[in-house]
């Protein structure tokens, strides 16, 4: 028997972000996904290394990498229309609910148990507040590459992305903040120096 789940999600590469905004760099979601897993994975060895937290980085890196596995199914809506209307906000969390049970059956029985956990993650984890921390630092990192090169259309929405992050009381958060997201900010001579 055949199964389809990574048949779909290798189409996250054609499931397009921003798209409300004037794009100069265009991004998908297999895109973001990669750069979240790699941020949520660096932000969970800061705070095991400083903090003396338990994060499993490998598995933090893994919510991340599948954290936006069913927008496959949905597609991405634009933040203004999903988080300012509280009825489409709660509608589109039951048809994401939906599409995140539908990509579950796209696996064998036996393979369940390894994906679920991954698909429908235990939304009160530390290790998904990671997660979410570094969805903001990706949309973060995007508008200071857009504006890098005169797009201002993401003016504000850095500066109110960039408000949220610093609201997150996680220091490793702040220290990645800090330690590695001014380089998103520079020329690639700036950063081989």
């Amino acid at each position: 028997m055949a199964f389809h789940f990574f048949a779909y999600l290798s189409r996250m590469r054609f499931i397009t972000r921003w798209g409300l905004m004037r794009n100069t760099l265009p991004e998908n979601d297999m895109e973001h996904a990669m750069q979240c897993a790699m941020i949520a994975h660096a932000m969970a060895v800061l705070g095991n290394r400083r903090y003396g937290r338990s994060y499993q980085p490998e598995h933090v890196m893994a919510l991340a990498l599948y954290h936006d596995a069913s927008e496959v199914l949905t597609g991405d809506l634009p933040t203004p229309v999903k988080h300012n209307n509280p009825a489409i906000k709660s509608e589109y969390h039951k048809i994401e609910q939906v599409a995140r049970r539908r990509l579950l059956t796209m696996l064998p029985e036996d393979l369940l148990p390894e994906y679920q956990p991954l698909i429908e993650p235990d939304r009160s984890s530390d290790a998904w507040r990671l997660v979410k921390a570094a969805d903001r630092i990706c949309a973060y990192v995007k508008c200071l590459e857009e504006t890098k090169v005169g797009n201002h259309e993401f003016r504000e929405a850095q500066a109110a992305i960039q408000t949220s992050i610093y609201a997150i009381d996680l220091p490793e958060v702040q220290d990645f903040m800090r330690n590695f997201v001014p380089g998103f900010g520079m020329s690639l001579d700036q950063i081989s120096l």
